[in-house]
């Protein structure tokens, strides 16, 4: 009898890099392994961690003075965490289903993290909103009175299908979006949505932004930076920085 890779606790006890490299590694293959349901908790003590890390992020700027609002002229407030709701689950059974394969790590995030929106303005930082603020929005639940972002997300399914069945060679790897690109957030314009290619049957998926790259590399470089990486040219981004990113956890 093999024995358990024991992820859970190794990842626990500081071994994460090691852990995602062994369960990337393994591709696809972890879905039909007796492992599947340990690699699912090592995505949800992912997920934990990160909306540890959005708590504190929001807390510390709500504390500074930071206005989170929408990205055109009009700035109208936005919640910047919505967690969860009791729907969630049920969302993220939806996803599944609809795109066939999905990162389990995108999985835990619906179900344990919520929807994150960290656009705004700082005080003491006016440039925030070019340093591509954090923003993963899958359930959308902050826009009650919005079309359903099912709808919104088996809109662009269609539309790649049709395409590709036109032109496979031309329309690229689907990704669904979750986020504008960091231009938009600025509101300027700019290129695609930011989002997770599917489908994908992997523990973790690749975001595609201006590059693709692992999910939770991703997060892990956006709180290095306290949820706002990319560099504004405004010298009080340090200072910002400097008080985001204490205590933030590593994913």
């Amino acid at each position: 009898m093999r024995s358990s890779p024991r992820w859970l606790s190794r990842y626990q006890d500081g071994q994460r890099e090691q852990v995602w490299q062994e369960l990337r590694q393994l591709g696809s293959a972890v879905r039909m392994s007796e492992w599947v349901e340990e690699a699912q908790l090592v995505c949800d003590e992912m997920a934990r961690r990160a909306r540890h890390n959005i708590e504190l992020i929001v807390e510390r700027l709500a504390s500074d003075g930071y206005r989170f609002h929408t990205n055109d002229d009009e700035q109208t407030p936005v919640p910047p965490h919505v967690p969860p709701t009791a729907a969630a689950a049920a969302h993220a059974d939806w996803l599944e289903q609809r795109f066939h394969a999905v990162p389990l790590t995108l999985l835990s995030w619906v179900r344990i993290v919520g929807d994150v929106w960290l656009v705004g303005t700082h005080p003491q930082w006016p440039g925030s909103a070019s340093a591509d603020p954090l923003v993963i929005e899958v359930e959308g639940a902050c826009y009650p009175d919005a079309p359903s972002i099912r709808e919104y997300f088996d809109a662009k399914w269609t539309d790649w299908q049709e395409r590709q069945a036109e032109d496979p060679g031309s329309c690229g790897l689907f990704a669904l979006p979750l986020a504008p690109d960091r231009l938009h957030k600025d509101n300027t314009s700019g290129g695609g949505p930011y989002g997770i290619v599917l489908p994908d049957d992997c523990v973790d998926g690749l975001f595609s932004w201006e590059t693709t790259m692992p999910f939770v590399s991703y997060l892990n470089w956006v709180f290095s930076s306290g949820g706002f990486p990319w560099p504004s040219g405004d010298e009080s981004q340090w200072r910002v920085r400097y008080q985001l990113v204490n205590d933030l956890l590593p994913l």
